[in-house]
């Protein structure tokens, strides 16, 4: 799994062990929605502060 983190188009470095931390958080949770296949390819989060 490969993860890019950005803060105001800034990337951010991340090693291995975040990465999977990251992936695994954002992929459990995305899983658990209904009418997601397992078989998805990518998944894109965009956060903007208010």
């Amino acid at each position: 799994m490969k993860i890019e983190l950005s803060v105001d188009d800034r990337k951010i470095p991340t090693n291995e062990f975040i990465q999977r931390i990251l992936g695994n958080v954002v992929k459990a949770m995305v899983e658990s929605l209904h009418n997601i296949d397992d078989e998805w390819k990518e998944i894109s989060i965009k956060v903007e502060k208010e």
